[in-house]
């Protein structure tokens, strides 16, 4: 008889604590290489300019819609997954994966041409400094028109990590990233006999590693995860397949679109101060992703486990898995509020700051981490939402966050003339969306889970 790959799959048997560490651990890393690519990337553009920085500040929008759109194709495709890998339904498990990347195709060529044609007019409504304008143009065209790279990578890193290989994602992404640190002095500033590119050597630096690590993933699931089938019968859409993945998938992806807008407002908020303050926008969140970071990569092994047990019907390990990630996420961040609160200067110092960046740059850094503990629950709780297919609820709390607090309350302490008044915005949004959340939390496990343990 011919062995199920599915019948010891263990998301379904570890035990939660070594799970989450097997499952995590490996993600954790790459993200926290990641996030020194997006510091060290940062480092060397600043050797360039302070326009520079701010050109790469307002491009941050662009490519987080970018990260978005792949990231939530790829969280709707890893909750069908799993959950059909649960329930031990290989036909079903094979169809998201082939409609996925037919999905993260479409999506490729829309941002293709808005860097064909929209990124100029982008600029030139939030700049008239032309190095910035002509800078950042340049930039986002290179990194909008080989955007394959970044959907390709993220695909392929959630199909492993659905099917819980998550050592192979933590090598694509790390190699990705490791490229691109390689590759950044070298094409920026022209080390070893390179012609010096400035900040378009970023943008190509960024997408070469960005197709490194999607030619692995690509590899990687070919050759080494038997439990798919990349049959050219499963890439046909399928209404229902698709339906599912985006009920999960676009309130993901809606998430990262209000988080777009809330960073173009902001930006908008801050040039009226000065482009140094956008500058140190800009700044803060390439240093928050090391402990932002790591938390996505605990909440996307939270989504697998959940999304697997749940289809699997074994509500004691959906539960423990909550505890533990909950309890991890909000140790992780208050250790991120104090390295802000004590060293700020350290921090800063590594982006050739002037005296003014410096000033405003410490007090963005204390004021904004206060916000870190409530957010580190926030967002263990919201992979909840997604793994038992209510992403809904994360678009609700995302919404509530960004839109309804963050930017109205940015724009009325931006009335005060005081630049590190707008800070203050972070901590307030936190406490809203914080009990927003729990509201949510507490339906959603009345409803889906406390109903697993009646039967």
């Amino acid at each position: 008889m011919e062995n199920n790959p599915l019948q010891e799959n263990k998301m379904g048997v570890m035990p939660i604590g070594r799970l989450m560490v097997n499952m995590a651990l490996p993600m954790i890393i790459s993200m926290l290489v990641q996030a020194l690519y997006n510091v060290v990337d940062s480092i060397y553009v600043s050797q360039i300019s302070e326009s520079a920085v701010t050109a790469l500040s307002l491009a941050f929008p662009v490519q987080n819609m970018q990260i978005g759109f792949a990231v939530g194709i790829g969280v709707g495709v890893n909750s069908l997954l799993s959950k059909s890998l649960g329930q031990k339904n290989q036909e079903q498990a094979n169809r998201t994966a082939g409609n996925g990347i037919v999905l993260m195709g479409i999506v490729t060529v829309l941002f293709m041409l808005f860097g064909f044609f929209g990124v100029r007019p982008y600029y030139e409504m939030q700049s008239t400094v032309t190095e910035t304008v002509e800078g950042g143009i340049v930039y986002t065209r290179i990194c909008c028109l080989l955007t394959a790279g970044i959907f390709m990578s993220v695909l392929g890193e959630r199909l492993l990590q659905a099917t819980g290989r998550t050592v192979y994602t933590m090598i694509c992404q790390s190699t990705g990233a490791i490229v691109n640190i390689i590759l950044d002095p070298i094409l920026i500033h022209g080390w070893f006999g390179a012609p010096a590119m400035g900040i378009a050597g970023a943008a190509v630096a960024t997408v070469i590693a960005q197709w490194v690590s999607a030619a692995m993933t690509i590899y990687f699931n070919l050759r080494h995860n038997p439990e798919l089938s990349f049959a050219a019968a499963y890439f046909k859409l399928d209404k229902a397949t698709v339906g599912s993945i985006l009920t999960v998938g676009v309130p993901s992806i809606v998430m990262n679109g209000i988080g777009s807008v809330m960073n173009f407002g902001m930006n908008q908020i801050l040039q009226g101060f000065t482009e140094t303050a956008t500058s140190v926008f800009g700044i803060y969140f390439k240093l928050q992703s090391f402990f932002f970071m790591p938390l996505f990569g605990i909440n996307n092994a939270t989504i697998s486990i959940i999304a697997f047990n749940y289809g699997a019907q074994k509500p004691e390990r959906i539960t423990k898995t909550l505890k533990l990630t909950c309890t991890v996420a909000l140790c992780l961040m208050t250790f991120g509020l104090l390295v802000f609160q004590l060293v700020p200067e350290l921090l800063l110092g590594m982006f050739n700051p002037s005296e003014t960046f410096l000033t405003i740059g410490k007090a963005a850094l204390r004021t904004i981490s206060w916000s870190f503990p409530i957010a580190s629950i926030c967002i263990a709780l919201t992979a909840c939402f997604q793994a038992l297919g209510n992403g809904i609820y994360s678009t609700i709390v995302s919404i509530c966050r960004q839109m309804l607090v963050l930017l109205p309350a940015a724009y009325l302490l931006s009335l005060t003339g005081q630049v590190n008044a707008v800070w203050l915005a972070y901590p307030t949004a936190e406490v809203v969306s914080g009990t927003v959340t729990l509201l949510l939390f507490r339906r959603i496990y009345r409803q889906k889970i406390a109903p697993l343990f009646a039967k």
